[in-house]
């Protein structure tokens, strides 16, 4: 199976959206957690950002292990 096929399972998507939510939160509240009280200087840009980033090392990590396992099964 290809990378992506493998990142849009359900179980690998729901895992990684639970990660994000749970890392992307304390990173946020570590990096702009000041920011919150004053919405005028929050980035956005930075706070998806924060999310992003771990759903995708997430999702790499769920996938490349399946891809591994694959390879030796094979």
């Amino acid at each position: 199976m290809t990378f992506f096929r493998l990142a849009r399972r359900p179980a690998i998507v729901k895992r990684s959206i639970i990660i994000a939510a749970i890392v992307g939160t304390i990173l946020n509240l570590i990096n702009q957690g000041d920011l919150i009280d004053d919405m005028s200087k929050f980035q956005w840009w930075k706070c998806m950002l924060t999310y992003l980033v771990p759903y995708c090392v997430s999702t790499y990590g769920a996938v490349s292990a399946l891809m591994d396992t694959q390879k030796k099964a094979s």
